[in-house]
């Protein structure tokens, strides 16, 4: 027997809890902005993916802060820029990204608190990741508002790619090499996943 929620019977924290818990694994953009003051931030978002390949676009959600329904840095830094970096995090480096997932002040510079990094992109001001295996960089396309201004709301914000950065070492024939990025994925809770439990299933080809 299946369990009926309706979502507003309960508060936004429970939902979270039950989305958390059934979207996944979920990828990580490690995003990385500077604000008009050119203070660089960095912080991880795992409501993430990609949107279409002509042109490169992809997408991520910031969500306002759950116990005051502040937007945070990283969004405001795009508002006032229109540029950002989107980082793939690597195991390598799991430990550092999640020491940015704290609601630092916005005169703090993560890359310092975290260890990592910044190195110059070239096309927009916003530094990428060094020990990133693949970064992008990106020009804002828009920014979607989903919801009022209160906790348990947040944003859609879509990017266009016009500079890939990717380790040499990971690219193969115009592929990226799984094994060697070593990407996580997001759980629930403190729970990451790694990539190297994999099968396969052919996908059938449609008859001519």
């Amino acid at each position: 027997m299946a369990i009926i929620i309706d979502p507003d019977t309960q508060r936004f924290s429970e939902n979270h809890k039950l989305m958390i818990g059934s979207i996944l694994p979920r990828p990580i953009a490690f995003v990385s902005t500077c604000s008009k003051d050119g203070v660089f931030n960095l912080a991880p978002f795992s409501y993430f993916n990609g949107v279409c390949s002509k042109p490169p676009t992809i997408m991520f959600a910031p969500a306002r802060r759950g116990y005051d329904g502040k937007i945070k840095d990283t969004l405001n830094n795009i508002r006032e820029t229109k540029e950002f970096a989107v980082n793939i995090v690597s195991e390598e480096f799991a430990q550092n990204m999640v020491v940015c997932s704290t609601d630092f002040e916005p005169d703090v510079n993560e890359f310092e608190i975290s260890g990592l990094s910044p190195s110059p992109c070239q096309k927009i001001t916003p530094p990428f990741v060094k020990e990133a295996k693949v970064s992008f960089e990106c020009k804002l396309n828009q920014i979607v508002q989903i919801g009022e201004k209160e906790p348990g709301a947040g944003f859609i914000v879509i990017g266009t790619i016009i500079l890939f950065h990717i380790d040499d070492e990971i690219y193969e024939n115009g592929k990226i090499n799984l094994e060697k990025l070593k990407p996580i994925g997001r759980l629930s809770g403190n729970n990451y996943t790694r990539t190297t439990d994999q099968f396969e299933i052919i996908r059938k080809i449609k008859p001519k």
